[in-house]
């Protein structure tokens, strides 16, 4: 007859494996948190930066313009936001609710990797100061050129897509926000409040509400 003890080699492999599996736990946590915060860093710092020039033809030569990142689009910036937001409400979310979240940090992640790549060719915002600055609505810029900082945006994005991938593999396994503070709904029990046996209303309102008044604690 087989018993049904687990031998000490069954639970050393089955601590073992426990093991490992908080040691992953932790690298992925850490590596999700270092990955979307710097990622989004990234992303709001590009777009402050310069990411085109070019000339507007105005009346005596040419007119040197710039257009930073938010000029061009405001898009990878306030993704970066979304997903900074979202990798804080993970931990603060459970089930469920935390793949929904892990999946919307995934996805702002990808769509500030999108937005900014969009934004590196983009003309239309240097194209509107030149018009301002030349005075004629069909002016365009010349000389158009980019630089790398929407490619460094692109990349932060992709940091904050990593960061989401990590929490829809590894996120059932990290820790959540303590739930000492939430409420589950049941009904605390009501403290008997002392009746006074010298007044005879406080012995009455006692029994309505279905205390007994000669009890004592």
């Amino acid at each position: 007859m087989t018993s049904a003890v687990p031998s000490p080699r069954t639970e050393a492999q089955a601590a073992s494996r426990e093991a490992t599996a908080a040691r992953s736990g932790r690298r992925s946590l850490a590596a999700a948190l270092l990955s979307g915060a710097l990622g989004a860093a990234v992303a709001l710092l590009s777009s402050r930066q310069e990411w085109a020039s070019g000339s507007a033809t105005v009346p005596g030569g040419s007119f040197p313009l710039t257009a930073t990142g938010s000029d061009v689009t405001g898009v990878p910036a306030a993704l970066a936001i979304v997903g900074l937001a979202a990798l804080v409400a993970v931990f603060a979310v459970r089930r469920a609710g935390r793949t929904l979240v892990a999946g919307l940090l995934a996805l702002s992640g990808a769509g500030t990797v999108a937005a900014a790549v969009l934004g590196a060719a983009d003309s239309a915002a240097l194209d509107e100061k030149a018009a301002q600055v030349s005075g004629n609505t069909a002016a365009t810029i010349g000389e158009l050129g980019h630089t790398v900082w929407p490619y460094v945006g692109a990349l932060g994005g992709a940091l904050i897509l990593v960061a989401g991938l990590l929490a829809l593999r590894y996120g059932g396994s990290w820790p959540s926000m303590g739930g000492r503070y939430e409420r589950d709904g049941t009904p605390r029990p009501r403290k008997a409040r002392p009746v006074d046996p010298e007044r005879p209303e406080e012995l009455w309102k006692a029994l309505d509400r279905g205390e007994d008044p000669t009890h004592e604690d």
